[in-house]
């Protein structure tokens, strides 16, 4: 039902967008897209224009595969106005594959790491491979993370680059099951947040090991119409769940103290901070009083 208030949403974005006249709405068309903005978007509209035959130019080497389609790409200028599309506060852009479109928040492109080169990317992405590949057998987390790796990492939602949530799942043995991420991630904020990381994690673990051809592989034998598991199981001849296990053992013998503790830097010194000034505070009041027992003729001792 959302996709489908989405996709009315970017029609009548044109006509209406929270009481918007209709000439201060515009539309940008060329024979490879079609792109809806509001006037003062006007330059990420020309961006995307300009950009976008080569973005697809560069998928289409990366997968060997063409995207035949012309989609519609709508630009929205206020955060608040794109989380009321949005499954995700986190969330920066979305594509919706069925409707062939692209939702973008302007307001956080070129917010470290999104350019609005790398978020189209990732974005058209997504249309690709639904475009060769059944949603129905297309696990969310298998999407995802191949959408990451052809955009250098960067994902659909915002994450704090510094910590990382997987690292910390690794230590303790707490991952999400790629069988709990085949149609939907979690809506809380860690859990989705590490959803993101471990589809990213599986994807570049499976490439370091099998290299680019063999994802593309997997992929390859899901175009045919067969499911996550027959795919990897033909393509590189491991059940997918060995593999899943295997990663695990990766990551545990990658994770160190020191990395767990890196993730709480910042509460640990805020810690050691709260600590400091109460002693600190403590130690004047300890002063005050004495000096006040002085006065009044106590003894004082030091």
């Amino acid at each position: 039902m959302k996709y489908k208030c989405i996709f009315f949403f970017s029609i009548a974005f044109a006509m209406f967008h929270g009481g918007l006249c209709a000439n201060e709405v515009r539309i940008l068309r060329d024979t490879n897209l079609t792109v809806f903005f509001e006037p003062s978007l006007d330059l990420f509209a020309e961006e995307i224009t300009r950009i976008y035959s080569g973005i697809k130019r560069d998928l289409g080497i990366i997968f060997g595969w063409n995207l035949n389609l012309r989609p519609s790409v709508l630009l929205i200028k206020e955060r608040k106005t794109f989380q009321g599309l949005a499954e995700s506060p986190l969330t920066v852009a979305f594509a919706v594959p069925e409707k062939k479109l692209i939702v973008v928040d302007c307001s956080r492109m070129n917010v470290d790491p999104f350019t609005m080169e790398n978020t189209l990317k990732h974005e058209l992405c997504h249309l690709l491979l639904h475009s060769h590949i059944d949603s129905s057998i297309l696990p969310r987390w298998l999407d995802e993370g191949v959408c990451q790796w052809v955009s250098d990492g960067v994902g659909d939602i915002m994450m704090d680059q510094k910590r990382s949530v997987l690292n910390r799942a690794a230590f303790r043995g707490a991952y999400i099951p790629f069988s709990s991420l085949e149609s939907a991630f979690p809506v809380d904020k860690q859990p989705l947040m590490l959803a993101y990381e471990q589809s990213k994690s599986f994807v570049n673990y499976i490439i370091g090991r099998f290299g680019k051809e063999g994802m593309l592989k997997v992929l390859a034998h899901m175009k045919k119409g067969e499911n996550i598991h027959a795919a990897f199981l033909n393509a590189l001849s491991v059940p997918v769940l060995d593999l899943e296990r295997e990663w695990h053992s990766s990551l545990k013998k990658k994770v160190t103290w020191f990395a767990v503790l890196s993730y709480h830097l910042y509460d640990i010194l805020f810690g050691l901070m709260a600590v400091t000034a109460l002693y600190a505070f403590v130690r004047i009041m300890i002063k005050k009083r004495a000096y006040l027992k002085g006065e009044d003729g106590d003894d004082v001792v030091y």
